[in-house]
């Protein structure tokens, strides 16, 4: 189960035979600088790609990849389970997709699942502090800036935000 696609994104899941595709993402350095301080090894990606199905297996949930109309790779935004009825939202997209509109949108639809879907009360998120697009993106989707926190894949201290679902 995942997100309800729109007009121009579509979700699916991540399988075992997607080490391709997972490649073509998280192998490219300019995606993952903003994730990691080293860009990915292929160990890495496999792991990554492990996580995200152990992920969907265990929580029902994961970074859904996200494709356009005609199959191409665009990314991959969802979420990560933190606790109980609480969900992490992320998105890591192909750069040539940045700049469009589409981690707003993709992660409208994963807010709306976690709400329909997952019933969740709230959802936080974080991001590099010099990736401001994604501070854009998490004000506009309405989260609230709540404090800093150290992300040791970067070792830095990364702002963290909530969206509080339901009370």
């Amino acid at each position: 189960m995942h997100p309800q696609s729109t007009q121009r994104l579509h979700f699916s899941q991540w399988c075992a035979t997607d080490l391709d595709k997972a490649t073509l993402l998280w192998g490219d350095p300019r995606v993952t600088a903003l994730i990691a301080k080293d860009a990915f090894t292929p160990a890495q990606i496999k792991a990554r790609l492990e996580l995200e199905i152990t992920s969907q297996t265990q929580d029902g949930v994961q970074y859904w990849p996200l494709f356009t109309a005609g199959g191409e790779l665009i990314g991959v935004c969802g979420l990560h389970s933190s606790g109980l009825a609480e969900y992490e939202l992320g998105y890591h997209l192909r750069p040539e997709f940045w700049h469009q509109g589409i981690a707003t949108e993709a992660a409208r639809q994963v807010i709306e699942f976690a709400k329909t879907r997952l019933h969740a009360v709230r959802l936080i998120a974080g991001h590099t502090p010099r990736n401001l697009a994604s501070k854009h993106v998490l004000e506009k989707l309405g989260f609230v800036y709540t404090h800093d926190v150290f992300y040791a894949a970067m070792g830095v201290e990364e702002p963290n935000y909530e969206l509080v679902l339901r009370k």
